[in-house]
C-alpha cells in the first residue's frame, strides 16, 4: 500500500474523520487487521484562519507547501489537503513536491458524475461558495453549480467556523441548514456538495431530499483506492470489517 500524507488541523475535527475513513476503507478492501498506512502533519488552525481573513494566502500556502514537503521526507507517495478552502492554494502546494496531490474537488467531481447528475448546490465556506478557485474547477469538470443566496452563504459560514470547527453539533442549526439546502432544491439542484470538511458532522443523507456529497469522505476513498491500486482484495473469509453499531 501507498503511504498516504494528510495536510489537516483544519479543522482537526474533520481530520480525525479523513483518519477514520482511510482506516475503515482499508480494512474494508484487505480485511482482517490491515489499516492505512498514513502520516499526518496538523497545523495550528488559528493561524491559518487569521491568514484566510485577512486575505494573506501567499502565507497560509507557504504553511502548507512546508506541510507537503515535510510529508514527502516522511515517506508520503500522494498527498491530501483536508479541507475544501485551502485548495485555494493546491497549486502552490502541489508545486512543492514531486508526489502528486490528490485535489479534493476531483474526487468530488468524480462522484457527483457517476452518480448520473450534473446539476448541484454547493455548501461550505464563504470562501469557497463566492470564489471561483473551487467552484469553477467543479464547473469546469462539467457540473453546473448553484449556491445558497447571500443570507444563506453567511448562515453556512457562520455555522462552520463558530462551532462545526470547535466540536459543537446543533440540532437548530441542522435545521437551518435543512432550509437552505431545501431553497438550493427549489433552484432547481438534483443533489448538494458538503463542500466543507465539517459539514457532515451535521448533515447526513437523512436530513436532506436530494443526494448529499460529503467532501471528506469521498476525498478519503479516493485516496486509498489509489494507495491500493495494485493491491487485490482480501479473500480470507471470517476476517473482515465488523458491523458499526
Amino acid at each position: 500500500m501507498k503511504t498516504i500524507g494528510l495536510i489537516g488541523g483544519m479543522s482537526w475535527e474533520s481530520t480525525a474523520e479523513y483518519y477514520r475513513i482511510l482506516n475503515e476503507c482499508t480494512r474494508d478492501r484487505l480485511g482482517g487487521l490491515h489499516s492505512a498506512r498514513c502520516v499526518i502533519y496538523s497545523v495550528d488552525f488559528a493561524e491559518i484562519e487569521q491568514l484566510q481573513v485577512q486575505g494573506r494566502w501567499p502565507e497560509a500556502g507557504a504553511i502548507l507547501a512546508e506541510a507537503a514537503r515535510s510529508l514527502e521526507a516522511a515517506g508520503a507517495d500522494l498527498l491530501l489537503i483536508c479541507t475544501n478552502t485551502m485548495h485555494k492554494v493546491a497549486d502552490m502546494v502541489g508545486a512543492a513536491v514531486s508526489v502528486p496531490l490528490l485535489h479534493l474537488a476531483d474526487a468530488t467531481a468524480d462522484a457527483v458524475r457517476a452518480s448520473g447528475l450534473r446539476r448541484v448546490g454547493l455548501l461550505g465556506t464563504a470562501f469557497t461558495m463566492e470564489q471561483d478557485f473551487y467552484r469553477g474547477r467543479l464547473e469546469q469538470a462539467g457540473l453546473d453549480v448553484r449556491v445558497p443566496d447571500e443570507d444563506g452563504r453567511a448562515l453556512v459560514h457562520r455555522v462552520i467556523y463558530e462551532e462545526l470547527c470547535l466540536g459543537v453539533v446543533r440540532d437548530d442549526s441542522r435545521a437551518a441548514y435543512q432550509e437552505v439546502i431545501k431553497e438550493l432544491v427549489t433552484q432547481g439542484a438534483e443533489g448538494v456538495i458538503l463542500g466543507c470538511t465539517e459539514i457532515e458532522l451535521l448533515i447526513g443523507p437523512q436530513d436532506s431530499p436530494v443526494p448529499v456529497f460529503p467532501t471528506a469522505r469521498l476525498h478519503a476513498e479516493a485516496a486509498v483506492a489509489d494507495a491500493l491500486a495494485a493491491c487485490p482484495p482480501s479473500s480470507a473469509k471470517g476476517r473482515g470489517a465488523p458491523q458499526r453499531r
